[in-house]
């Protein structure tokens, strides 16, 4: 699958790994690639963020990234659903990082030496992603898939990623109208 990838889809995944790597994380995760995409400019996928108007908010992203690593991956609706069973996330976050230090349940091993080097695997998630992108690129009829496509298919998958891009106001209607809408600034 990943000849089909354009340089800037091949580019994105390559910084997915990158962003663990740097964080320490056990597996590529989803986030890291909506984090390479945000990195990007000069691509399909960058035009449609900056278009969304995201491109000035792209600190807010990584600190929603970064605020449901520390709930251990959970989205605010997840939190949600558990607080309406008695179970108040917030304060397991607080115990857990009181007993063990700030972010602690986001995954990462850095001070234990976990995955210091070597390959690291993509999570079922960020595999999800990339499988929703080939999936759209053929639903469109596209050769190849692009980054536009792994950033739809994060708008899709269930997640944080999702969540917080469409806190944002980027979701697949926005970015579908974005970049192959009627005439109304497509990305080229």
């Amino acid at each position: 699958m990943f000849e089909r990838f354009t340089r800037h889809a091949r580019e994105v995944v390559q910084g997915a790994v990158e962003h663990g790597q740097r964080e320490g994380a056990r597996t590529v995760e989803a986030d890291h690639l909506l984090l390479a995409l945000l990195d990007r400019e000069g691509s399909r996928g960058s035009f449609a963020l900056a278009a969304l108007g995201l491109a000035d908010r792209k600190e807010a992203v990584r600190s929603g990234l970064d605020e449901a690593r520390r709930r251990g991956g959970l989205t605010r609706a997840d939190a949600d659903a558990l607080a309406g069973l008695g179970i108040d996330v917030s304060e397991i976050v607080h115990r857990v990082e009181e007993a063990h230090g700030v972010g602690a349940m986001s995954g990462n091993r850095r001070d234990r030496g976990w995955w210091s080097s070597g390959h690291r695997p993509f999570s079922r998630g960020a595999k999800d992603v990339l499988e929703r992108a080939l999936r759209t690129a053929v639903g469109r009829r596209d050769l190849h898939i692009g980054d536009e496509h792994i950033l739809i298919a994060l708008t899709v998958c269930p997640g944080a990623p999702a969540e917080i891009l469409a806190d944002h106001g980027v979701t697949y209607e926005s970015l579908t109208r974005v970049l192959y809408g009627d005439g109304e600034a497509k990305a080229g």
